[in-house]
């Protein structure tokens, strides 16, 4: 077998509550790292006019990740969650305070907490899923940026700023993204301000590389984190064989990699999964 060497590390993870988020938890404590969750609950009614959206997608943004601490617990792994609204800036400082203090110096980061909105420069009510969408307006913006590119970039400086200052010399930094430079056409600020972390992630991995941390973004495929309903799913089977609809299981499989002693020189990548 092989071993990740991540026994004893401490992770820190965003939007841990449920999907992704709480897989990545899930399989890093199951390595040995201890781990704070963090997460905001949403309103649960955000999408329960729009048929399109299943209704256990709201039920599962909407709860706390106490669930996932117990699953990680009852399997005698380590973990805290903590509630934080990472559109405050002040957030990054009080969340690495606080794993300090439970489980010591923050090791591994992993971006994956969004304000996700799908909004257009067009007039249309919905897009090809039946999913409904607004026009970009400053409020949408603020949202996206706010959680999917200065939270990042701001957990990534608060990161760098105690590694640099503890004399570390061992550090992951996991971001996830969707949509990319080329665009995003539905989703166009969720697309930007990912492509934005995108930027900011890079420039860690050449900034900070020489003090033993990499730094690597992972673009999963359609992930059914509760929100896919059959329109998505006939789409994906329709694009060929190499495209799937993943589980959060299977894109946790590879930020743990990224976090692994095995991809100590896997950095500056975006790791498109299919």
């Amino acid at each position: 077998m092989i071993d990740p060497q991540l026994s004893g590390r401490v992770a820190l993870v965003t939007g841990a509550n449920q999907g992704i988020g709480a897989a990545v938890a899930v399989a890093l404590a199951a390595e040995g790292a201890s781990v704070l969750l963090t997460y905001k609950r949403l309103d649960p009614g955000e999408h329960a006019d729009d048929p399109s959206f299943p209704e256990e997608y709201g039920r599962l943004r909407a709860r706390s990740a106490d669930v996932v601490v117990r699953e990680i617990r009852d399997a005698g792994g380590t973990a805290e969650a903590v509630e934080a609204d990472l559109a405050d800036p002040a957030a990054p400082g009080v969340l690495f305070d606080r794993a300090e203090r439970a489980f010591g110096p923050v090791e591994i980061l992993v971006n994956n907490a969004s304000g996700w909105l799908a909004d257009t420069f067009l007039p249309d009510p919905a897009d090809r899923f039946g999913r409904g969408l607004r026009l970009v307006d400053l409020a949408g913006h603020e949202r996206q940026f706010a959680v999917d590119t200065r939270a990042p970039a701001l957990l990534i400086a608060e990161f760098a700023r105690r590694h640099l200052a503890r004399g570390a010399t061992w550090g992951r930094i996991i971001g996830l993204t969707s949509g990319g430079s080329g665009g995003f056409p539905g989703e166009v600020s969720y697309g930007a301000a990912k492509a934005a972390q995108e930027n900011y992630t890079m420039s860690a991995a050449h900034e900070l590389g020489r003090y033993g941390v990499t730094a690597n973004i992972v673009h999963p495929p359609v992930t059914d984190t509760g929100w896919v309903n059959p329109k998505v799913a006939e789409e994906v089977r329709a694009t060929g064989p190499l495209y799937h609809v993943a589980r959060p299981e299977e894109v946790a499989e590879v930020i743990t990699f990224l976090a692994s002693h095995q991809a100590r020189y896997v950095t500056a990548q975006r790791v498109q999964m299919s």
